[in-house]
């Protein structure tokens, strides 16, 4: 298992910054790392993010080998696990580690978790029924390489999950328009996607169906004029008009992947 000091030197930053952060912490009151914190982070994650409890089977993986790439602090992980998974979960930052340790510890799952680089994984090939990689690649130094590691520790026919941004998409423009910052717009790298480049940077799988999600939900995190605004007008607005306008416009694009 590599150690934090055998992050290759390229994503050495990328170390750093994710070892500083804690994914959504605004939401809770609870101390970090105790029941009632996981508990709200799961509410949070699942409620901004409802479309993937419709969209991410993961009921079907009881008894295959998961990996989350990226696994933060194991919430999509412990999802899976409860659902039968047998898991595991890779990530460049130690605090996620120690955190999603936590997490399998008071959820009561076991799971194999490991501070690595996505870019070159500690995993024998073909090890894995599904590869999960929710919001990783565009934090990556070297996407391609990361796609390609992915690909690598998937058994043939084996599925593969990625979420990347969209960058023609409606919190895209919001941002830019309210003068508001995107979430970690500060990371040392951070990348957007239009659906030809995805397709292009996938293209070595066998199958790839790309969706896309995540629409204007209230926020709890912003607050102000701004904040009010948004719950208020905007996000009853948007979802209000036909989705057959709005679908291409969604900050989410998610690739479902067959190698």
């Amino acid at each position: 298992m590599p150690s934090p000091t055998d992050i290759q030197p390229a994503n050495s930053p990328v170390r750093d910054y994710w070892n500083a952060q804690i994914h959504d912490l605004e939401i809770t009151r609870h101390p970090v790392g105790s029941e009632g914190f996981f508990r709200d982070l799961d509410d949070y994650h699942f409620e901004k993010l409802h479309h993937l409890l419709r969209l991410v089977p993961f009921e079907a993986y009881r008894g295959k080998q998961v990996l989350d790439v990226g696994c933060g602090a194991g919430t999509d992980l412990v999802r899976f696990a409860k659902a039968g998974a047998i898991v595991t979960g890779l990530d460049i930052a130690p605090s996620a580690i120690d955190l999603a340790r936590g997490n399998a510890r008071l959820s009561g799952i076991e799971a194999d978790l490991r501070v690595g680089d996505g870019e070159a994984m500690p995993f024998t090939d073909d090890s894995f029924d599904l590869v999960f990689a929710h919001g990783v690649v565009q934090y990556t130094s070297n996407d391609r390489r990361l796609v390609q590691e992915c690909r690598r520790v998937l058994r043939t026919g084996g599925g593969a999950i990625f979420q990347v941004y969209n960058r023609v998409s409606w919190l895209n423009a919001l941002s830019k328009i309210m003068r508001v910052p995107l979430e970690h717009e500060d990371a040392p790298f951070i990348r957007s996607y239009s659906a030809r480049e995805l397709r292009s940077l996938l293209e070595a799988f066998r199958e790839v169906r790309l969706v896309t999600e995540r629409f204007p939900v209230r926020s709890r995190l912003h607050g102000g004029w701004k904040g009010t605004v948004y719950n208020s007008v905007f996000v009853g607005t948007f979802n209000a008009l036909p989705r057959a306008l709005t679908r291409r416009f969604g900050w989410h694009l998610l690739a479902f992947c067959r190698k």
